[in-house]
């Protein structure tokens, strides 16, 4: 049990990430992500961003973006089960919004299992709504997806609610990334 406020480092995820990546996707999802898949994701740097946190040294949670236009698309986040409720998943939900500003985006977007409370309620927060299904999306257990998406990010009514958020997470939190 952590009782002290949390020191954590959000930074861009390297090739020498992912073999922790790996570890917490395994632990997380019933179909993980391969090794080749994060790698070819990250060469992709145009179009994609993914960011590690890490607390001392140990990578605790990942999340990753695919832009296009003006619309920023969430393609994955998780946070290894040890270390959830300690506000990493909001951390790497900010790092996201950010970078999607730095590359001009206007709306964010994800799917999430229909299931999952707990990630529907903290996209809920940062002002994500409902709006459609995507039918057996989840191959491996046949699950629906929710369809989720928040308009006009680049507001400053948006910017107050980011801000308000990351406020709330107890601790500190390093952002290592350029342009922001």
């Amino acid at each position: 049990m952590i009782t002290e406020p949390l020191t954590v480092v959000v930074a861009p995820m390297k090739r020498r990430h992912v073999r922790s990546v790996l570890r917490i996707e395994a632990q997380v999802y019933p179909r993980p992500w391969t090794s080749s898949l994060f790698l070819s994701e990250l060469a992709l740097r145009t179009t994609r961003a993914y960011f590690v946190a890490r607390v001392g040294k140990d990578v605790v949670g990942y999340a990753g973006v695919m832009i296009s236009f003006e619309d920023s698309h969430v393609t994955t986040i998780a946070v290894d089960p040890a270390w959830q409720r300690h506000g990493i998943a909001t951390r790497l939900m900010v790092a996201l919004v950010r970078e999607s500003l730095v590359r001009g985006a206007q709306n964010m977007t994800l799917e999430v299992r229909v299931s999952n409370k707990a990630a529907q309620d903290l996209y809920r927060r940062f002002g994500y709504a409902p709006v459609g299904v995507r039918k057996n999306y989840y191959p491996e257990s046949n699950e629906d997806a929710l369809v989720m998406w928040v308009h006009d990010i680049d507001t400053p009514e948006y910017a107050r609610l980011v801000v308000g958020l990351e406020g709330r997470v107890p601790g500190d939190t390093v952002y290592e990334a350029r342009g922001w």
